[in-house]
């Protein structure tokens, strides 16, 4: 029992738990940038579904259907191996993994949007038509300034999702806070029976701290404005 309680002092021992810190700046790096570029181009992308444009919506629920189709982990695969390889270009895993993650955000960011716009009753845009408005000014003084509000929850949820899925990075040769557990363990693993219980449990709680307040805020938030 001793020795099991004493092997917390892998996550301290030499520089590990400074590794263990640089690791979730990276994971924190990749999130924070994809959510910068997801909620705008997202919020966008909401909008130009709801074109009136046919060509338009079915070209927007094509990418939104084969985002969600195809397994974020097969897009990391195939851009960081095939798609650096076709084209010759050298893009390291943490760059493609911000490109991937921005994608998926911008789709889901999109759909929300989309929802958002379907849920504002139609006569208010029927009556912007109807007094000459042009379809900027409708979105700019009618539409975005109502979903607004009701897109701030579930987009502070997406950020929780986003920092929750950021470990199959470590699959792509992105040193995360996961793939840096994973060296400490294997490297006291035959010296500490116990590392990975205190690896693990450690990033376990760092996650936790990270994404149970975002998600704490998005739930009030959504029912004090419910």
């Amino acid at each position: 029992m001793y020795e099991g309680i004493d092997g917390i002092r892998v996550i301290f021992e030499g520089i590990n738990f400074q590794r263990l810190m640089v690791g979730l700046l990276v994971t924190l790096k990749i999130a924070a940038v994809s959510v910068a570029v997801s909620i705008p181009v997202g919020v966008l992308f909401g909008i130009l579904m709801t074109s009136r444009k046919k060509w338009v919506r079915l070209l927007c629920y094509f990418y939104l259907d084969a985002i969600r189709i195809i397994p974020i982990l097969v897009l990391l695969f195939v851009f960081y191996f095939e798609i650096t390889r076709v084209f010759k270009i050298q893009w390291s895993g943490e760059f493609v993994a911000i490109i991937v993650f921005s994608m998926w955000g911008i789709a889901e960011m999109g759909d929300l949007t989309r929802g958002a716009i379907r849920s504002l009753p139609k006569h208010q845009i029927e009556s912007a038509l109807a007094l000459g408005l042009s379809e900027n000014a409708i979105h700019r003084h009618i539409i975005i300034p109502q979903i607004t509000r009701r897109l701030i929850p579930p987009s502070i949820n997406l950020i929780t999702r986003m920092i929750k899925t950021t470990p199959l990075v470590a699959l792509i040769s992105v040193i995360e806070i996961l793939k840096v557990g994973q060296q400490i363990i294997e490297y006291n693993l035959y010296r500490n029976s116990t590392a990975s219980f205190w690896i693990y449990g450690f990033i376990f709680i760092v996650y936790f701290l990270l994404c149970y307040p975002i998600a704490e805020v998005s739930r009030r938030l959504e029912k004090r404005w419910g």
